[in-house]
């Protein structure tokens, strides 16, 4: 060792060492760890009264709609294998497109638009996972109790007692599961005889793998994966970060006022025992569906539902506090700022969402709903018949889009003297393809080349309706 060393050794000073218990934060204990179960406890309150309401006119539409009826045939009818929607008096072919695309992105944008301005409502209140959650959750209520009384019989060995309730559950899950799954479907099949061919066990085998997955996807969904759809499953409850600010109103806890959180008595002063508002009761967690803690501050897995606000409004209620610990708010609001409900973001989102609505509506008043495809005979462009004309062989396709059946008169324009070889009135049923084969020869001294534009022009005459379409062919010489 070298004499540096060994005096840097003698100078060095042993450290005391003091083994340290460190305690966990307060309030860090997460009541819920991934993959428990959740035993949400029934809340009641305004939020709760109105997400059940709007629950019950949500589940109502989708149930009664398919039945309805509208100038004899299914009101709501999306008829995947004839390639047609049915939407009351309007009906969509593929030629469509446009008119879903204007749709799809008009109900994209106010999505963002309501995100934007009220947080995950659509989560809470209107979604059908929440929905169906929340329904078989009544089920559980019903036949097993409380959430305490649920948590204990899931704790207990098994018994004729516990056996008669879960498969009583189980069987309630599933039939209301292949209820939902038979409705779903009669939106796209005819819904009576969809009924009927499921009473009388008639239905094909197609039909029956439909009704069997979508019924285990609601029994899977609704009744055993619940919030892991919202947490993991759902694209929306990832992206919706983007959409929100810091005066989007949430779900949020009032920390200023509740902390420190604590017990005491109802008669006790919490500013004289150095607590806040909050009486850390954990009944916010208790009742809500994604198993979060909203006091621990905004998170993606807040759905907005209002549980929460509702159960600590009542606790405030009780203890006699100012309502409000938790509520719908802003971060602003919660940072004593002052909150814009008017801003950039939301103007920007309800100009598109104008100028959406706009075009979807120009789409449907200019819809034309006639449609007409022309195909030519591929075999021989032209040929000479026997008064020493030129003929050309097309076959015409057309397709009445309408609800009603109707009569239609055709033409062609572009050469002078034509002669038309086939009918020039055809009787076309509502929502039906008719297709006519036809000729049209000319004297060779009216084609002045080897090709001439054309244009076929269907009119409707009966019942009398301003409306026709013309399309675009061409008629060849020979050479």
């Amino acid at each position: 060792m070298s004499t540096d060393d060994k005096q840097l050794s003698k100078s060095t000073v042993n450290i005391p060492v003091k083994n340290v218990k460190i305690h966990p934060a307060k309030h860090s204990k997460e009541r819920y760890k991934p993959g428990d179960q959740i035993y949400v406890r029934k809340s009641s309150g305004f939020f709760q009264k109105l997400r059940q309401r709007m629950n019950l006119v949500y589940f109502a539409f989708f149930a009664l709609l398919p039945w309805l009826q509208y100038n004899g045939h299914q009101a709501i009818l999306f008829d995947i294998s004839e390639q047609r929607f049915t939407l009351w008096g309007l009906t969509l072919w593929p030629q469509d497109l446009t008119l879903l695309a204007w749709l799809f992105i008009f109900s994209a944008f106010l999505l963002f638009f309501v995100t934007t301005f009220l947080g995950r409502v659509w989560c809470g209140y209107m979604c059908p996972q929440t929905v169906w959650t929340f329904i078989f959750i009544w089920f559980e209520e019903k036949i097993e109790g409380t959430a305490n009384q649920r948590r204990k019989l899931n704790q207990q060995k098994m018994n004729a007692s516990k056996l008669y309730k879960k498969a009583l559950k189980h069987g309630c899950w599933l039939l209301f599961s292949l209820f939902t799954a038979m409705t779903f479907a009669g939106y796209f099949s005819p819904m009576n005889e969809l009924f009927i061919n499921i009473v009388t066990f008639d239905t094909s085998v197609t039909m029956a793998i439909i009704l069997a997955f979508f019924t285990f996807a609601t029994y899977g969904n609704a009744g055993w994966m619940r919030e892991t759809v919202c947490l993991h499953m759902c694209p929306y409850a990832r992206f919706q970060s983007a959409m929100f600010d810091k005066d989007t109103l949430t779900v949020s806890y009032d920390s200023n006022r509740g902390e420190t959180r604590g017990a005491r008595g109802r008669k006790q002063d919490p500013k004289e025992i150095g607590l806040g508002d909050c009486i850390d009761c954990n009944l916010c967690v208790e009742v809500c569906p994604t198993g979060i803690d909203i006091r621990n501050g905004l998170q993606y897995e807040c759905i907005n539902c209002g549980a929460c606000v509702d159960a600590c409004s009542s606790v405030m209620t009780r203890m006699k506090y100012e309502q409000g610990l938790i509520r719908y708010t802003t971060e602003h609001e919660l940072e004593g700022k002052k909150v814009h409900f008017v801003r950039s973001k939301l103007i920007g989102y309800a100009l598109v969402l104008l100028v959406m609505s706009t075009m979807l509506v120009l789409e449907i008043v200019n819809r034309v709903p006639l449609s007409l495809d022309i195909i030519r005979d591929r075999t021989e462009l032209a040929k000479e018949n026997f008064n020493g004309e030129i003929e050309n062989v097309y076959t015409l396709k057309i397709l009445n889009m309408s609800q009603t059946d109707n009569t239609y008169r055709l033409s062609v324009t572009g050469i002078e003297n034509t002669q038309w070889h086939g009918k020039q009135e055809v009787f076309v049923e509502a929502a039906t393809v008719y297709t006519l084969p036809i000729s049209i020869s000319v004297d060779p001294y009216e084609l002045k080349g080897y090709m001439t534009d054309i244009n076929f022009t269907v009119e409707q005459i009966s019942p009398q309706d301003d409306v026709s379409i013309e399309q675009e062919s061409r008629f060849f010489n020979k050479r």
